[in-house]
């Protein structure tokens, strides 16, 4: 392993969950939104929107005179259901409906993710896929969800790491995946442009 200084890391997310992912296991990115119009992205199947929505934040950061050298991170959930991809509900009462036709059945978490690296100009990107088995919460329970606010924030309308948490009963798959990254994906990725996740770790 040769000696040198560790690459910028730059997370082109404004996602608390992802910086806190990347932060456990290690790393210190820098974090740039990308302001990317996630309604200006299509694709023909959610796991390719989901793709595609990475690789359009983190080439928006890469080209950044303020990014040169660094390696970009861009990600960007969606979940799949009945092949419809559903991103974050619009407002209060389309997240009380998503719910209530989520419960007892199981989605897709599909992520996206994108590393690009600016010394090289290359970039790869793939979406990791997560079964995700919603649980049964009431209409009250729901009610009260929906009105706390967070599911209006966030994919699918749920969170692995927030207050729906006792609403799904299991995934399978890769648990950082649902929460918005996965960290094995990354360091997969981070090694097809030739870089060791660990080179990365914060002094």
């Amino acid at each position: 392993m040769t000696d040198h200084p560790t690459r910028r890391l730059v997370l082109a997310s404004q996602s608390p969950a992802r910086l806190g992912l990347l932060r456990q296991a290690g790393l210190a990115p820098e974090v740039i939104v990308s302001g990317v119009d996630e309604d200006a992205v299509s694709a023909p199947t959610p796991a390719e929107l989901a793709k595609a929505l990475a690789v359009a934040k983190a080439s928006v950061v890469a080209a950044r005179p303020d990014t040169k050298g660094a390696l970009v991170v861009g990600c960007d959930s969606v979940l799949e259901l009945d092949g419809q991809a559903l991103g974050k509900p619009a407002d209060a009462e389309e997240a009380t409906a998503r719910w209530k036709d989520m419960r007892g059945r199981a989605g897709v978490l599909q992520t996206g993710h994108c590393v690009y690296d600016t010394l090289s100009g290359k970039h790869v990107a793939a979406t990791a896929s997560t079964v995700v088995r919603f649980g049964e919460p009431s209409d009250a329970e729901i009610a009260a969800y929906v009105a706390s606010g967070e599911p209006l924030h966030v994919a699918g309308a749920f969170t692995l790491d927030g207050r729906s948490a006792p609403f799904i009963d299991g995934i399978d798959g890769d648990h950082g995946n649902v929460i918005g990254l996965s960290l094995p994906m990354l360091r997969r990725l981070l090694a097809e442009l030739g870089v060791g996740i660990t080179e990365l770790w914060a002094k």
